[in-house]
């Protein structure tokens, strides 16, 4: 049995995973065995520059955490080496550098799986959901097909008006031929 001080500490650790699953817009775990020092400094600065929480994680503390909100389907892939990767503000960043980094040739990180929005995802899913374009680039899509029809509308009044103006133009050259004769 262990002493106080270190199921405190146990209990602390898990109150603090709890609060990551419950906070996080997604989240990825990883098997990260075999990845060298080099790759996974770089693969840490990645994150951080992507606002992204990466830290390795013990099976049976994150189990714990993750059966108290609700995301018991982690329970068979919690076992190996585990690494945990989530995000508050940007729920596509944990699976885009993730994927990258194990799509890398000679890469040893293996996506287990993860969850969006309190839904465990499988690894496929996070593949899928690492493909999707940027927040940028979705709502430059949507505003772009907002602004279709508007910019529609103005080349139709547009074509409008320039014809109005070249029949004018066309009836005032006739006129003044017609004068001058």
């Amino acid at each position: 049995m262990p002493n106080e001080k270190v199921l405190s500490e146990k209990k602390a650790i898990v109150e603090a995973l709890v609060e990551k699953f419950q906070s996080a817009s997604a989240g990825v775990l990883v098997d990260y065995s075999g990845t060298t020092v080099a790759t996974d400094t770089e693969l840490r600065r990645a994150m951080r520059a992507a606002d992204v929480d990466y830290a390795v994680v013990k099976n049976t503390l994150a189990r714990f955490a993750a059966n108290q909100v609700g995301f018991e389907a982690l329970d068979p892939i919690l076992n190996g080496t585990t690494a945990l990767a989530v995000s508050t503000s940007d729920p596509v960043a944990p699976a885009k550098i993730l994927c990258e980094y194990a799509k890398k040739p000679n890469s040893t990180i293996k996506i287990k799986a993860g969850f969006v929005d309190g839904k465990v995802i499988s690894a496929e899913e996070v593949g899928a959901l690492a493909d999707l374009p940027s927040k940028e680039v979705l709502i430059a899509q949507v505003l772009g097909t907002m602004m279709a029809p508007i910019s529609g509308l103005a080349n139709v009044c547009n074509a409008n008006i320039r014809g109005l103006a070249v029949a004018l133009q066309a009836i005032a050259d006739k006129k003044s031929a017609d004068s001058a004769a």
